[in-house]
């Protein structure tokens, strides 16, 4: 089970940080990260940690302002989003998926979405 934590609202160029509790260890290989869902458009991924060699990968629409981490003692996963702008405004999911693949038909666990609404 995922369970998001951190939305909110906040005006374009501020931040937000966003979390994610894992109820228990997933198996050794996975991704883990988070997708966004804004009004009219189609579920895209936005960042994502990779067990097989502990990297992490971002949608080219939030590189340089986006930070994925992790705690792994406690099971959590955060994403720390700084610079917001409005078209970031959507409800942001927690995901996690067995094997190496990040799309939305390959997610094997959905958090249930916490929105983030970014106003200019």
């Amino acid at each position: 089970q995922l369970v998001e934590s951190g939305g909110g609202s906040v005006q374009a160029g501020g931040s937000l940080r966003l979390s994610c509790s894992l109820s228990a260890e997933p198996l050794p290989v996975y991704n883990m990260g988070w997708f966004r869902h804004a009004p009219g458009k189609e579920r895209e991924g936005v960042a994502y940690w990779r067990s097989p060699d502990e990297t992490t990968r971002y949608a080219d629409s939030v590189k340089g302002r986006f930070t994925i981490s992790r705690d792994r003692a406690d099971l959590t996963m955060f994403l720390q989003m700084n610079s917001l702008k409005p078209d970031d405004t959507a409800t942001y999911y927690c995901a996690l998926t067995y094997g190496d693949s990040w799309y939305v038909g390959g997610v094997d666990v959905w958090g249930k979405g916490t929105l983030v609404t970014v106003t200019s």
